[in-house]
């Protein structure tokens, strides 16, 4: 049984890299373009963005920006920016901490839980039209190593920016930028 590369080993399978990193280019590339393509009404009616924020927030449940940022891998700064226009739609509201009066937590509306439903819904059936062709082992397979993927990207992110200067503002992490937003993204 041949053994597994090394995190750090570029040049054991230089064409295998090469076509991986080419695919992972086009991949992100052609998700984003299937986005805005859509299915139905719900086509384009999202970004990324607020569909992690609205997915974290169904998933955890109330959550304060800090506890929202850094389950997200990124700074408490960018979830502020990107959860004002949701709690300007009224799909996110701002609500006491239900421990500490004087803590604020995000919580979904259910306006919020609607959408976001609305939108899994209208991406289940397009991951299921996109892979009609697949086995149910093979949809399996993909998304246990699309996961474990996304989880690498996630570690080494966070290593990134543990050597980030305090204070650093970054924004959205690549990952989160480059990937395609679903259920579980390796870190949400």
């Amino acid at each position: 049984m041949p053994s597994p590369l090394s995190p750090t080993d570029t040049t054991a399978a230089p064409d295998l890299l090469n076509d991986l990193q080419h695919q992972l280019a086009v991949f992100a590339r052609r998700a984003e373009q299937t986005r805005l393509a859509g299915l139905g009404q719900v086509r384009n009616s999202m970004d990324r963005a607020a569909y992690l924020l609205l997915n974290r927030l169904e998933q955890h449940g109330p959550t304060g920006v800090k506890a929202l940022a850094a389950g997200m891998g990124i700074d408490s700064s960018t979830v502020t920016r990107q959860v004002a226009p949701l709690v300007d739609s009224g799909l996110v509201k701002r609500a006491t901490h239900p421990e500490d009066g004087r803590a604020v937590v995000l919580e979904l509306t259910p306006l919020g839980t609607a959408r976001l439903h609305e939108v899994q819904d209208s991406r289940r059936e397009l991951v299921a039209r996109l892979t009609s062709d697949w086995t149910p082992g093979e949809r399996a397979t993909f998304c246990t190593l699309l996961t474990r993927f996304n989880t690498s990207v996630s570690q080494a992110n966070a290593g990134q920016q543990e050597g980030r200067q305090p204070g650093r503002q970054d924004g959205e992490e690549p990952a989160e930028r480059d990937a395609l937003a679903g259920p579980r993204d390796g870190g949400d």
